[in-house]
């Protein structure tokens, strides 16, 4: 069980990874580039609509290919693109390889989940997946520090040489310690639970997908304005800046680490509206703050929100129960 707890853990950090860890060396790529850190910023749109296109049949492919597969194919994909986006001399080549870049971490991050589902039970999934919200979480602290530390004394080519090899460690983990873990494999080192057959059109499913939808859009539209948030409007430096992310991911990290013991004390939908109140009190605090500290406690409750439903969300209905 811990080699798949472990190969998880390794594909999804991939995402997070591809994220925060070039932010640091925006200012110089878009000076050797020749764009504006502005249009520059297109490149995390770019990363996510890689990651939402493969996520569209990512899931398809690994129920018919296995898990391992599509595991292996991801990292190689998000490998040779990081060394694309260092070898690139213009911001149109630059965007591509950030764009194939988040197909395969998208590949990965799909691949993670469902060797959980296989591996796990629905209620200690459910713990594990806030578990793995506060590790990932750790990036956003991790990241800008190592980007710096690497670009004190290389380029900033050398940030995705980074992630080229972080893709290449995944690889050869996917193929040495992962095993597959799909229903129908004949591996005998694992028997993987096997899931009735599911219907896309139902109630629980399509109730669970808007929650997701709308959650994962207010912390994606954090993450993306935040830098024009703190530093335009709020006047922020980039040390500060990166003060509050560090600060803000380790409130992320700390709800989720809290998340799974709260699972042991109230229901999972009362989880779920403590997420969705959290949302709205965030955004009215910031819809009316007249304060940069009443700003940043709306940011903070912004991530509280995200933590504390993130596993929840992604736990399945068990059979016979009312969602």
């Amino acid at each position: 069980m811990a080699r798949f707890l472990f190969c998880s853990f390794a594909l999804v950090l991939l995402y997070p990874s591809g994220i925060d860890m070039y932010l640091v060396g925006l200012p110089h790529i878009a000076r050797d580039l020749g764009a504006s850190e502005a249009q520059l910023h297109i490149a995390f749109s770019a990363y996510l609509a890689g990651m939402a296109s493969s996520m569209v049949f990512a899931g398809k492919i690994a129920d018919k290919a296995g898990r391992q597969p599509v595991a292996i194919t991801g990292a190689i994909i998000f490998a040779l693109a990081s060394l694309l986006c260092s070898q690139a001399q213009s911001s149109t080549l630059f965007l591509a390889g950030r764009f194939i870049q988040g197909i395969g971490a998208g590949g990965c991050y799909v691949v993670a989940f469902a060797i959980l589902r296989d591996t796990l039970s629905a209620q200690r999934r459910a713990k594990v997946l806030s578990m793995l919200n506060g590790i990932t979480c750790i990036i956003p602290v991790l990241a800008p520090v190592v980007g710096y530390l690497i670009m004190l004394k290389f380029p900033w080519q050398s940030l995705f040489w980074t992630m080229a090899a972080m893709g290449a460690l995944v690889f050869i983990l996917s193929i040495v310690v992962l095993k597959e873990t799909h229903p129908g494999s004949q591996n005998t080192g694992h028997t993987a639970t096997i899931h009735p057959a599911e219907k896309l059109l139902n109630r629980f499913f399509l109730s669970r997908l808007t929650v997701t939808t709308l959650s994962v859009a207010v912390i994606l539209t954090y993450v993306n304005v935040s830098p024009v948030l703190l530093m335009e409007t709020m006047g922020f430096d980039r040390g500060e800046y990166s003060t509050v992310m560090a600060l803000t991911a380790m409130v992320s990290m700390a709800v989720s680490f809290s998340t799974p013991f709260a699972l042991n004390i109230f229901r999972q939908r009362t989880l779920m509206v403590t997420s969705q109140v959290l949302f709205l009190t965030a955004g009215a605090i910031l819809a009316t703050a007249s304060s940069h500290v009443v700003m940043l406690a709306g940011i903070t409750l912004i991530c509280a929100g995200f933590s504390v439903g993130f596993g929840v969300r992604s736990e399945e209905r068990r059979v016979g129960k009312e969602c």
